[in-house]
């Protein structure tokens, strides 16, 4: 076994794979960039060294500095995590070069399963399935169109270099393929640095299932048992579960045993997952055709940890130093039911934007987090926490919008649903915006409840995901006047003077707040009995769309939770204070409402009018228009780059292009102004 590896990733699969190497007793390096110098990753190994600026191009991506790295602390081997350069096979070649063992497949798998044209085309070879296509070298625009045609329409374009949903896009119709194949070139060159596609036929309600697959230097392989991943949003996994819902036995085993061929066909060599689209025929039956071979660690390895109790990471290291394979195919068994959820950064009711911001909060339900505990304790518990980050620390524009993954383990997939949505709800993130809300729409959506699963999903249960508001207006404003009183009785002191009950010698103090409730401004009067009672009145004269409520407010402080009851209705809630906003979170899900101040409130804040503005940090790709173009609303204005993903900014209205601020390949901060449009 190796004395020492660096690991040449961050975030919390660094974390993740040091937590076994510690375990192991292997010592480990961390690498890190400008903006991570005081991540988590870095303080979870016992030696880190600086490699470069924030840009992954700056340092995750400069494989000369990570090798300089490992020779100058004495690493013996490399773990790339996934992402950045774990599947890229010069890199691996280099470490060879340099000594060094890669901790994954040799670099002929990469390149093998590196490009999608090459690898379905050796998978033909190996008498894998396939889905109808063209995965040819010839990229000329006309001809790409005219197998599009011929394979017939819906298709799907995707970057033969690519991954992870970059570089991929449908196409419903001849009209819109050349804008679409433009796009996926765009993507794919900057993401990979190679703009070859291939063209496939759509496969309609189509479930995404992967094979979790392990070969060894002696030549035995295993497969793992398969993950369920049709729950996407953008082409990205979203949620993922182990076993798949609905699978046979008897499928399970030809899945299986086309994985491991395929596995076999490159001489793989580590941990890997073969990718099948399963299409759902009427009658029930399923057919699987090979999609493509990720020669690395999944995000989504914790379920198959959770329900084979074994840890991925230890049989990655074990293999890498020329063990034997630790289990054969029949000694393998699967256990219960397991469910992931990524939480990310990203607004899903605006298109999931990525957010950026600070975690003002991170507070997370009882569970294993990985990386404190016994490995083997956390492969078992029936919740497990992986991250990389805590409280005080910001997620970048730099890098993956996950912030974490919540993972959950349960003797049947109902008990698994339970306890998934348990632990969305007791997830508490404050200073940025997240996907938790909309995780726990998608667990209790009836498409998801009842295992009818495809990558469809989530438009399918739009009316149920998107936009929805389960606390509601009397629960948020409640609790923030309950939360409001908690902290000023915390202020009183001995002096009698310094209480704030509301006493008055004759009368009774009555005391008025107004909020900002999704766009509408909600107003409340508070009245201080002489029993020492409570009275609250909300939606007096304000514009909300209930009915005025009033009624008897009790408040108490129950831990770090507060307990309020208020028109009948009793509710425990957690809530945090951050500037003019407050974040309620109940068993119902969460909501924000902003308190404002009465004597220094000017009114709304003032209109975007006609300014297109970026949503978040990143570069210009394209514009569409030019000064003096007449628009449309809703119409595509610019393309810019965010977080490795393309987002199109549309027009708020109908107008004329008065004014471009930047041009292609121009840098934008947050709220920059891009376009002006006049009414």
């Amino acid at each position: 076994m190796f004395k020492k590896i660096l690991i040449a990733n961050r975030g919390e699969i660094a974390c993740r794979v040091a937590a076994t190497a510690r375990r192991m007793a292997v010592q480990t390096v961390a690498v890190y960039s400008d903006a991570d110098a005081h991540a988590r990753h870095v303080s979870a190994c016992d030696e880190a060294v600086h490699i470069g600026g924030s840009a992954p191009k700056d340092s995750y991506l400069r494989w000369e500095r990570i090798l300089e790295a490992a020779k100058a602390t004495g690493a013996e081997a490399i773990h790339p995590g996934y992402g950045f350069l774990s599947e890229n096979d010069e890199f691996a070649k280099a470490c060879a070069d340099a000594g060094l063992v890669f901790i994954g497949p040799p670099p002929s798998a990469i390149e093998a399963m590196g490009l999608k044209a090459q690898s379905k085309q050796l998978m033909e070879k190996a008498g894998v399935p396939l889905v109808p296509g063209y995965h040819g070298a010839d990229q000329d625009p006309a001809m790409l169109a005219a197998e599009a045609a011929r394979i017939g329409y819906p298709v799907l374009i995707k970057a033969s270099a690519g991954g992870g949903g970059k570089g991929m896009r449908v196409v419903d119709k001849p009209q819109e393929f050349d804008a679409a194949l433009a796009s996926c070139k765009r993507e794919a060159i900057n993401s990979f640095g190679d703009d070859a596609v291939l063209i496939e036929k759509y496969v309609q309600r189509p479930r995404h299932i992967e094979i979790q697959v392990f070969g060894d230097t002696h030549g035995n392989y295993v497969y793992l048992f398969e993950r369920d991943c049709s729950v996407q949003r953008r082409h990205q996994k979203v949620l993922e579960e182990a076993p798949a819902p609905g699978m046979t036995e008897a499928m399970r085993k030809q899945m299986g045993d086309a994985a491991v061929a395929a596995a076999r066909a490159v001489h793989y060599v580590g941990a890997g997952t073969v990718e099948f689209i399963v299409e759902q025929k009427p009658d029930g039956a399923m057919s699987f055709f090979f999609m493509e071979m990720n020669t690395r660690l999944q995000v989504e390895h914790p379920v198959t940890e959770a329900i084979t109790g074994l840890d991925l990471v230890e049989w990655q290291l074990r293999v890498a130093s020329g063990e034997v394979l630790p289990l054969a195919q029949h000694e393998l068994r699967i256990t219960g039911h397991a469910i992931e959820a990524r939480i990310c950064a990203e607004s899903p009711d605006n298109q999931f934007l990525p957010a950026t911001g600070t975690l003002q909060v991170f507070n997370v339900p009882k569970c294993v987090r990985f990386e404190r505990s016994a490995p083997g304790a956390a492969l078992t518990a029936s919740v497990r926490l992986d991250a990389g980050v805590a409280a005080g620390d910001a997620i970048s524009p730099f890098y993956d919008s996950m912030v974490a993954k919540l993972i959950v383990h349960g003797q049947t997939r109902e008990e698994a649903l339970a306890r998934m949505d348990a632990a969305l709800g007791q997830t508490h993130i404050v200073g940025l915006q997240t996907n938790v809300q909309f995780l726990r729409h998608v667990v209790r959506s009836p498409s998801f409840v009842n295992a009818q699963l495809d990558t469809a999903l989530i438009p399918r249960e739009q009316a149920v995901l998107f936009n929805q508001e389960p606390v509601g207006l009397l629960l948020a404003v409640s609790a923030t006047v309950a939360h409001i009183l908690l902290v000023e009785r915390g202020l009183e002191g001995v002096d009698p003077f310094s209480r704030r009950d509301g006493w008055r010698s004759h009368g009774v103090q009555v005391r008025r707040f107004a909020f900002a409730f999704h766009g509408e401004t909600v107003n409340a009067a508070l009245t201080y009995l002489h029993d020492g009672g409570l009275h609250l009145a909300i939606g007096e004269g304000g514009a909300s769309d209930v009915a005025p409520m009033a009624g008897s407010l009790t408040v108490a402080a129950v831990g770090g939770d507060i307990d309020v009851q208020f028109a009948n209705r009793r509710n425990t809630v957690s809530v945090y204070r951050n500037g003019d906003s407050t974040h309620v979170f109940s068993n119902q899900g969460a909501t924000q409402i902003i308190v404002i101040d009465l004597l220094s409130h000017a009114g709304d804040a003032q209109d975007e009018g006609g300014r297109l503005t970026a949503p978040m940090p990143g570069k210009v790709v394209s514009l569409a228009v030019k000064v003096g173009d007449k628009v449309q609303k809703g119409q595509p204005l610019a393309v810019m780059e965010a977080m490795k993903m393309e987002h199109t900014l549309a027009a708020p209205h109908d107008g004329t292009v008065t004014n471009l601020f930047f041009a292609p390949g121009d840098q934008l901060t947050e709220g920059a102004e891009l376009i002006r449009l006049s009414a």
